[in-house]
């Protein structure tokens, strides 16, 4: 067993059909993915528990006036098992998620260097659909820490080594297309929810019954389906000899691209580099700007423009809160522009990072912050002139370059830093997310409360805070001004790259064969790359056509 989640064994030889590696982790991802919809279960959650009477129970913080007692609330629904959970209580699990996501990338991606994409695979697998096991436990028993410890701990560890174990593998099988390689698996991971999501809707319709909301069997057959794909996801990993490249392809001549490194810097002398932390800046503006309005997304639709998304546009949503035909109309057509902003996201990953190829990584960003700061200064006057349509326009562009960052930023890591350990830097550098995570979400929920309990309208609530996401943008524009190519003491010697590549069990080529043998030598049959993208282009497909779905009420 040892041997064959080796790193050695899953080198490939030289006749190894690259493009079975995309659908492999495109495989992780679409699972892990499903962190972004964790949602859903929220409001099942909330109404778990029944009494007598068939009404649900009160809440564990039934009563609270303010947010430490929110907080207390929270802190006794731990452990209580006699009350429902709020919002509140669950969405710490969406902190958790990305905190950790983070954290683990950060601790254990050195690691995942060594170890190969296959075992930090089959570990994300363990944790993710192991952490939902116990998640559905917790809920079975009603027990919050449960959930806390299985999806959000657990399984957060889960998507910090899923979400990067293709990186490096991928860059260095597309040493051509970079940016494309790796937005078709972080695709994966914007477009989880738009197929878990549904998906997870019905199974819980399926499960639900007087004395179950579903949830915690849902929560059973997600792990199973999920075990499948990422086990098959995780063995399909194979990784590039030493000297491998495509076919008719010759690298750049450093001397014209010196923004991109010919050789590689160490893992523990990256985050040494400046060019590492105003990269971490980029991508923490760039997220923070993004991640705080497309979870406010539905409701801040809804209350700029009230009534002209029912086709009255004299009312206003203060008055639309009165009448629940009303209220229920608004809140179709909010679900219509979150399914369409999340279908922007994902496309815009494979999009922008595809297109960076040609335009570079820096020029890429360059159109992300210049072009995101003026659409959010332009939506403060569109949202004044209530034109729904340009308004929409903008933020579906705002998303697709949210998703571009994310899917660009290991390609740009891999141009600064070499791919000898790009896994790991991207690691570290999504303590930028995990910040972004925090920041961008705190700022834009605190502005809006703030504002509205000062009295202000509802429609006149965003302008200010549109205005501080584009000043975030501007800080990452400067950020990305500012990034050079990494000075040449930073590179390591070509010893210390054997030493390296040694100590990961790395093979080399000669004369386009494997110096030592790794399984067979024949070609993978053209068969099994059309089984393989189908396999994930299908369940893509279903949720691309369920969010579509959902998006028509924006047009109808």
């Amino acid at each position: 067993m040892a041997d064959f989640l080796s790193k050695e064994h899953i080198t490939a030889n030289a006749n190894f059909n690259r493009w079975l590696v995309p659908p492999a982790a495109l495989a992780v991802h679409l699972s892990i993915g499903m962190a972004y919809g964790f949602s859903v279960f929220w409001k099942p959650l909330g109404n778990a528990l029944m009494g007598e009477d068939g009404k649900p129970l009160a809440t564990c913080a039934a009563g609270a006036a303010n947010f430490s007692e929110k907080l207390a609330g929270t802190a006794k629904a731990l452990f209580a098992s006699d009350c429902n959970w709020t919002q509140f209580d669950l969405g710490w699990m969406y902190t958790l998620f990305f905190v950790l996501l983070g954290c683990s990338a950060a601790l254990w991606g050195g690691w995942l260097e060594r170890a190969g994409p296959r075992k930090a695979g089959l570990v994300s697998t363990l944790c993710w659909c192991g952490g939902l096991l116990i998640s559905a436990y917790g809920v079975y028993a009603h027990h919050l820490w449960l959930m806390w410890l299985g999806s959000g701990v657990i399984g957060g560890i889960g998507l910090g080594l899923g979400y990067i174990s293709p990186v490096s593998t991928l860059i260095k099988w597309f040493p051509d297309r970079r940016g494309m390689a790796t937005g078709m698996a972080i695709m994966g991971f914007g477009g989880g929810a738009m197929i878990g999501s549904p998906l997870a809707t019905k199974l819980m319709t399926y499960f639900a019954s007087a004395g179950s909301v579903g949830v915690w069997q849902t929560f059973v057959v997600l792990a199973m389906i999920y075990t499948v794909f990422m086990l098959c996801g995780s063995l399909g990993y194979r990784v590039p000899p030493i000297g491998w490249k495509p076919a008719n392809w010759t690298p750049p001549a450093a001397q014209k691209n010196t923004m991109i490194a010919s050789r590689h810097v160490h893992l523990n002398k990256a985050h040494k580099t400046p060019q590492f932390w105003l990269l971490w800046i980029v991508l923490c503006m760039n997220v923070s700007a993004g991640i705080g309005i497309i979870g406010a997304a539905a409701p801040m639709l809804q209350e700029t423009f009230g009534g002209a998304l029912i086709g009255d546009a004299s009312i206003g949503f203060a008055d639309i809160k009165k009448d629940e035909a009303m209220t229920v109309a608004a809140a179709a057509v909010g679900a219509g522009f979150v399914g369409l902003i999340s279908l922007f996201n994902i496309f815009g990953r494979i999009g922008w990072a595809s297109s960076s190829d040609k335009l570079g990584r820096k020029r890429t960003y360059f159109i992300f912050f210049t072009l995101g700061a003026i659409l959010y200064c332009s939506a403060t006057y569109l949202a004044g002139l209530k034109s729904l349509a340009l308004f929409v326009a903008s933020f579906c562009v705002i998303a697709s370059m949210y998703g571009g960052g994310f899917a660009t930023i290991p390609a740009y890591l891999a141009d600064m830093f070499g791919t000898q350990f790009v896994g790991a830097i991207h690691g570290r550098l999504l303590t930028a997310w995990s910040t972004a995570g925090i920041l961008g979400p705190v700022v834009v929920n605190y502005m809006h409360d703030t504002r509205l309990e000062a009295g202000v309208p509802f429609d006149q609530i965003y302008a200010p805070i549109f205005m501080v996401l584009a000043c975030m943008l501007v800080i990452g524009f400067i950020a990305n001004l500012l990034v050079r190519p990494v000075a040449d003491h930073y590179f390591m010697t070509d010893a210390e790259l054997q030493t390296e590549r040694q100590v990961a069990h790395e093979k080399s080529m000669q004369n386009g064969e494997l110096k030592s043998t790794a399984g067979n030598n024949q070609q993978q049959h053209p068969l099994l790359v059309k089984l393989a993208w189908a396999a994930v282009l299908i369940p893509i497909s279903y949720g691309v056509w369920s969010t579509v779905q959902k998006a028509w009420a924006l047009f109808s």
